[in-house]
């Protein structure tokens, strides 16, 4: 079993990681908000949290939090308590958080499609949402403009619609030079990749021990 995971904000306190059964609690938790609100699912919820994560500067628990139980952050009705569901997502940040500040592996929230002749990025694609939603509404790491956030955001990005990447000509030029996984296993592994890669650019480490690899992380 794997210990308790030291919170970010505060390392002397620690928060133990979700279960299955924490994942499950936290998606009915979710089901049960009333319309029209429209919550993330819990594949969305871990891409947006690593999206929130991923931020030059620390995003407040309150600002995150909000798009929860409504992608556009409207307030839920009265009488509904969305404390259940902001705890479990909180310890989802810190066992996240943990993870990226060690550079080590953790397994995204992605579950493999039914169909095993389905396309890679139907997998993928509810994670990503979440991710990219954070990065619409918290727009710092974007406006960053870094060219080393071309590669990671390619690996991620790549799974899209072409169409939908309006503006983004260099990311598409990156997009094009990179070779598309061969299964969802490498699919999740560049995932992995590309949210390291992106914080050694926004949360850049103090100190510099001995690299551990993300686990079979390929190379381009």
């Amino acid at each position: 079993m794997r210990g308790p995971i030291a919170r970010g904000d505060n390392p002397g306190m620690t928060a133990l990681p979700l279960t299955d059964v924490d994942i499950a609690r936290l998606q009915s938790l979710l089901d049960a908000v009333p319309a029209p609100l429209e919550p993330l699912d819990v594949m969305a919820l871990d891409g947006y949290l690593c999206g929130v994560l991923l931020q030059p500067k620390a995003v407040p628990a309150a600002a995150w939090q909000r798009h929860l139980v409504d992608v556009d952050g409207r307030a839920p009705p009265p009488g509904f308590d969305a404390a259940p569901i902001a705890a479990l997502a909180q310890r989802r940040l810190d066992e996240l958080r943990a993870a990226i500040d060690r550079r080590d592996w953790f397994d995204p929230w992605i579950l493999p499609p039914e169909d095993d002749h389905a396309p890679i990025a139907q997998a993928v694609l509810p994670w990503l949402a979440g991710f990219a939603t954070a990065l619409e509404i918290f727009p710092a790491l974007m406006a960053l403009h870094d060219p080393d956030l071309l590669e990671p955001l390619a690996l991620l990005y790549l799974h899209f619609d072409a169409d939908d990447l309006e503006d983004a000509d260099a990311l598409l030029a990156t997009i094009e030079s990179i070779e598309p996984p061969a299964d969802l296993a490498e699919a999740v592994q560049d995932l992995v990749r590309a949210v390291m890669l992106i914080a050694d650019i926004t949360r850049p480490r103090t100190v510099a021990p001995a690299r551990r690899r993300v686990r079979n992380a390929r190379r381009h």
